[in-house]
């Protein structure tokens, strides 16, 4: 299920959304060229649960080193499938809710769904050594801002079926809804299998992304979006 494009035009430069399109390819790139060096990164600039609640827990608390991979895990990815699927999504998606809500608050709630879907990972794998990396949770995050705002939006989507391509045009509340339903089948399978030493897609992180979005898109736009849902 790929979403191709809607139906919604904006109205000014989605700058902050092609930045962050940019800075993560930009970090993907520099992924490439570490090497060998690579895992020690993803060790130290991932998102550990076991490691937060260790430092989290002790005596004398060292910040940087449980804030920094908090955010800088949204920006790091693990192959070309990751990276392009995620900025993919963003692109669709992105623009219109940075028209709506502004550049600055459309910042703020990427960096905010981003942290917000780690920290819920972390209560369903919290024994996890395995560090957690990608833009998924809050580009989740940006999905359920899209949700509220645009739920009669159409998306054009591509599906699969045995390699043959089935192009669909779709309300954006039954594609974002349908997503929504598989992160959380996905994720009710993969915590009956999760160990402390098992890793994996962090579905819940992509449903705590998504829930975060939906609900602070009603404090950064109250009005609007009694309005929006008034309409329906």
């Amino acid at each position: 299920m790929i979403p191709l494009k809607d139906n919604i035009p904006s109205s000014t430069a989605p700058f902050i959304n092609y930045g962050i399109i940019a800075l993560n390819c930009l970090v993907f790139f520099w992924e490439l060229d570490l090497g060998r060096q690579l895992p020690e990164m993803v060790s130290a600039l991932g998102f550990v649960p076991s490691r937060f609640l260790t430092l989290l827990g002790a005596e004398s608390r060292n910040w940087p080193a449980i804030v920094i991979p908090t955010f800088s895990a949204f920006f790091l990815h693990s192959g070309w499938l990751h990276i392009i699927a995620n900025m993919w999504f963003l692109y669709i998606f992105g623009d219109n809710v940075e028209d709506s809500l502004g550049h600055g608050r459309y910042l703020l709630l990427y960096f905010v769904c981003g942290a917000g879907s780690n920290l819920l990972y972390l209560m369903f794998a919290p024994h996890s050594k395995i560090p957690l990396i990608g833009a998924s949770g809050a580009i989740a995050g940006i999905m359920g801002a899209y949700f509220t705002l645009f739920p009669g939006a159409r998306i054009l989507t591509l599906f699969l079926v045995i390699f043959i391509p089935i192009f669909l045009e779709l309300p954006a509340y039954f594609f974002l809804g349908l997503w929504l339903v598989l992160q959380f089948f996905y994720g009710s399978l993969a915590s009956m299998q999760l160990t402390a030493q098992k890793g994996g897609v962090a579905w819940w992180a992509h449903v705590g992304g998504f829930l975060l979005g939906f609900l602070l898109l009603r404090l950064l736009v109250p009005h609007r979006v009694g309005r929006i849902f008034r309409r329906l």
